[in-house]
C-alpha cells in the first residue's frame, strides 16, 4: 500500500452508503479497509444496474480500494472471527445502532479488551443521550428532520421535496472521516484508543442551520431564520432564449458590469442595489426582474457577455453532458478500468491534487467474501481452523451460496 494512510488498517462494518463512503476515502489514501459483510452481502450492492448483479454502481463507487469478508455475526465463530479482526485494526467503524452492536457482543467494551487503542467509530442516526436514540434512520428521515424538505418547499412551489442526492449519508460520512483522521492524530501524540459517536441528525442539523439559523442565533430572535438569497423562488438557473444558464452576480463590481452590459442605468440608484446587505434582504424580486432579462438573449450570446464582463457563470449540465466536460476530460478526471466481473466500467480519480503522497484506487470494489480466505490466513488461523469456519457458514467465501447450507 503507498499514500497519506499506508499502514492503518480500518475494519469497515458499515453499509448502503455513510460509513462505506468514509472508508472508500481511507482506502484511497493507503489504508487497508477490510469490509465485514454479512452473508447476504451489503444491500447496496442491488442498487441501480450491474453485469453481475451483485455490483451497481453505486456500490461500485463506494467500496473500491477494499478487501471484502463475508461472516455470520450472529454464530460464534463469526463473532470470533470479527473479533481477531477488530485486533489487528487500527479503526473499527459501524453503523448499525449501538445496542445492536452491543448484543452481538462487538460493543466498544468488547473490542476494548482486546484492542485498548482502536478508534471504535459509530455512525448512526441519533445521538445516545436523546430520546431518539434507539430510532432507525435513513437519509430522507435525517432530511426531513433538518428542515431540508420544508426549505425546498419555501424555495419553490411549496411543495416538500428531498434533495436528489443523498446528502445526509455522504455529508455524515465526511464528518465521520475528518473525526477518524483527528482520532488517529491524537491517538500517535498520547496512545489513547477512544470511542466516536457521529450521529446523523445532529451533524446534519449542523450543516444545514450553519446557512439557516440566521436570525434565530439571537435571544431574542431576529428573524424567523432562512438566508434569503438561498430561499429566493428565482434562485435558480435562468432561463435563456434557448436553453439555460447558471449565473451568480454577488459583489458591488459583478452587479455595476451586469448594469453595464444589460443597459440597466435605471438600476444605478436603485437602493436595492446599493450594498450586499440589501441585495440580500431584496433577493426574491431581484432575482424575478434578472430572470426577465436572461430570456432574452440566447446562451451563447450571454457567455460572451458576462465571459467579457467578468461575471461568474456556468452552462447547466446534465449527468450525460458532465461526462462531456471539457475540464474533468482535461483533468482526467473520469477513468475507464477493468472490473473482474463487470468489465469495462467508469471511475473517478481523487479530486484533490498532493505534491508528494498523491491517494488514488488500490483496489477494485470486491465481490462479497473475495478476499475471506487471504484474511483467515493473515490471522495466522490453522487450514483446519479455516475450514471449519468455511463449512459452517461462519464464514463464507467467494464463490460459495450461503443459502446452501
Amino acid at each position: 500500500m503507498t499514500g497519506p494512510l499506508a499502514g492503518v488498517r480500518v475494519l469497515d462494518m458499515t453499509s448502503v452508503l455513510m460509513g462505506p463512503y468514509a472508508t472508500s476515502i481511507m482506502g484511497d489514501m493507503g489504508a487497508d479497509v477490510i469490509k465485514l459483510e454479512s452473508p447476504d452481502g451489503d444491500l447496496i450492492r442491488q442498487v441501480g444496474p450491474s453485469r453481475s448483479g451483485a455490483m451497481g454502481g453505486m456500490f461500485m463507487h463506494a467500496n473500491r480500494s477494499k478487501r471484502s469478508i463475508a461472516v455470520d455475526l450472529k454464530r460464534p465463530g463469526g463473532r470470533d472471527v470479527a473479533l481477531k479482526l477488530a485486533q489487528t485494526a487500527d479503526v473499527l467503524v459501524y453503523n448499525i445502532r449501538p445496542q445492536a452492536m452491543e448484543r452481538l457482543g462487538l460493543g466498544y467494551e468488547d473490542v476494548a479488551k482486546v484492542r485498548p487503542d482502536i478508534i471504535y467509530v459509530g455512525t448512526f442516526g441519533f445521538g445516545q443521550d436523546g430520546p431518539y436514540a434507539a430510532k432507525p434512520a435513513y437519509d430522507d428521515l435525517v432530511q426531513g428532520l433538518c428542515a431540508v424538505p420544508s426549505l425546498i418547499a419555501e424555495a419553490g412551489d411549496g411543495t416538500p421535496r428531498y434533495v436528489p442526492i443523498n446528502i445526509a449519508d455522504r455529508v455524515v460520512g465526511l464528518h465521520a472521516l475528518s473525526a477518524i483522521l483527528a482520532a488517529l492524530r491524537h491517538r500517535d501524540r498520547t496512545g489513547q484508543g477512544q470511542r466516536i459517536d457521529v450521529p446523523m441528525l445532529e451533524t446534519m442539523a449542523s450543516f444545514v442551520l450553519g446557512d439557516h439559523l440566521g436570525g434565530l442565533s439571537y435571544e431574542p430572535q431576529l428573524d424567523e431564520g432562512g438566508y434569503p438569497r438561498l430561499l429566493a423562488p428565482e434562485r435558480r438557473p435562468f432561463r435563456t432564449a434557448d436553453g439555460f444558464l447558471c449565473v451568480v452576480i454577488y459583489t458591488d463590481r459583478h452587479w455595476q458590469r451586469f448594469i453595464e452590459i444589460t443597459g440597466r442605468a435605471d438600476w444605478r440608484d436603485d437602493i436595492r442595489l446599493a450594498s450586499h446587505a440589501s441585495r440580500t434582504r431584496h433577493a426574491g424580486e431581484i432575482m424575478k426582474s434578472v430572470a426577465e432579462i436572461f430570456a432574452g438573449r440566447t446562451t451563447a450570446a450571454w457567455e460572451d457577455a458576462l465571459a467579457a464582463a467578468d461575471i461568474p457563470h456556468a452552462r447547466m449540465h446534465t449527468l450525460s453532458s458532465l461526462l462531456k466536460d471539457p475540464h474533468l476530460a482535461e483533468a482526467g478526471f473520469f477513468q475507464m478500468s477493468e472490473h473482474p466481473t463487470e468489465g469495462p466500467v467508469r471511475t473517478m480519480r481523487v479530486p484533490s491534487r498532493w505534491s508528494v503522497s498523491q491517494p488514488q484506487p488500490t483496489r477494485p470494489a470486491p465481490e462479497l467474501g473475495e478476499h475471506s480466505r487471504e484474511l483467515l490466513r493473515e490471522l495466522h488461523l490453522p487450514e483446519k481452523e479455516i475450514e471449519r469456519l468455511l463449512s459452517t457458514r461462519s464464514v463464507i467465501c467467494h464463490g460459495d451460496r450461503p443459502d446452501a447450507a
